[in-house]
């Protein structure tokens, strides 16, 4: 009976090449965690051309000895080259189970999770509690500076230099209260402007944070690894850019406000290591790379040799046999 040309055991062997091409790559952007370049492309690309490589460099070694293996003609050759390329796959796999192996790092790195998450979430809440430290001081400063407005009002027949330094209109003009309502008014936007937060579109500067901070916590909680390289690399660089935008704002004064700018001191654990660092293999990763191995080396194992096919002894001349190709 003919043999499929493409069997169960070819489905299974591609299907390992592939997983492990994958987790190739998630080892490889841990690796890479803050490289702009790899191979001359940006990161994400090169991380995906040297994971397909790598899968690609087993299976086809494994798959190539496979058709050599069911060859019909040039016995002798095709199993010399069989047995080259069976000998390549072995010397890769062994590679792939060291500790410089993007396979294996992908685990090693995984078992320290924990400590990851730990470290990246403090970071994490630090972000999100820039928001509340910024609206507590905005508020303080606003209710400040209305409690001072109206001492000034009350005062201006009194002490008329302060009066007319907070910038007030003789009340006779405009009733004082009023001239309050619009110096709170230009306080308020100055602390709060319309970009700060906008619950209707989504877009403004809180919820743009609130939303990245959330992913950042469904990223680390639930250990996603593509995500959560994505969040070491930008949990420093957007707390900073928030923290410099709402200073921005802080900078803005009204007449007679003397205050000091928002502060907020922020600090940051280096998990970058934790990626970067190569380690011994984990039991896990090593039982993984030999199944992956073991699958794509299955179609190999269960094609048969052509009808024809001498074996050894005829095969180098250690008998004689009447096939004429040989």
């Amino acid at each position: 009976m003919n043999q499929s040309k493409f069997s169960l055991a070819d489905v299974l062997s591609v299907s390992s090449a592939l997983l492990f091409g994958f987790v190739c790559f998630l080892g490889l952007n841990f690796l890479n965690i803050g490289t702009e370049k790899v191979w001359g492309m940006d990161r994400t690309t090169g991380c995906i051309i040297i994971a397909l490589v790598c899968a690609s460099s087993l299976f086809f070694t494994a798959y190539g000895a496979r058709l050599l293996k069911r060859t019909n003609g040039n016995f002798k050759t095709s199993f010399v080259l069989e047995v080259i390329l069976l000998i390549l796959f072995v010397l890769l796999a062994f590679f792939f189970t060291t500790k410089s192996s993007p396979f294996t790092h992908y685990f090693t790195v995984s078992a320290q999770k924990s400590e990851i998450n730990s470290k990246l979430q403090k970071s994490i809440e630090q972000a999100e509690n820039i928001f509340s430290k910024y609206e507590t001081y905005a508020n303080t400063r606003i209710n400040l500076y209305e409690n001072i407005l109206r001492g000034v009002v009350d005062s201006e027949y009194t002490d008329p230099p302060t009066y007319k330094l907070y910038g007030f209109e003789p009340s006779r003009t405009v009733a004082g209260n009023t001239q309050i309502e619009t110096k709170m008014f230009t306080i308020r936007a100055d602390l709060f402007p319309s970009h700060y937060s906008d619950t209707i579109s989504g877009k403004g500067i809180k919820e743009v944070a609130n939303d990245w901070i959330q992913d950042a916590k469904n990223a680390t909680s639930s250990w996603k690894p593509i995500g959560i390289v994505g969040i070491v690399q930008d949990i420093e660089k957007n707390s900073n850019e928030w923290l410099d935008t709402l200073v921005t704002f802080s900078k803005k004064r009204e007449l007679g406000e003397q205050v000091d700018n928002f502060a907020d001191s922020l600090s940051f654990a280096n998990v970058k290591t934790y990626f970067t660092k190569l380690n011994s293999p984990t039991p896990l990763s090593i039982g993984l790379a030999l199944l992956s191995y073991g699958l794509m080396l299955l179609s190999w194992v269960v094609t048969k040799r052509s009808t024809r096919y001498p074996g050894l002894k005829f095969l180098f001349g250690w008998g004689k046999t009447n096939d004429n190709e040989l």
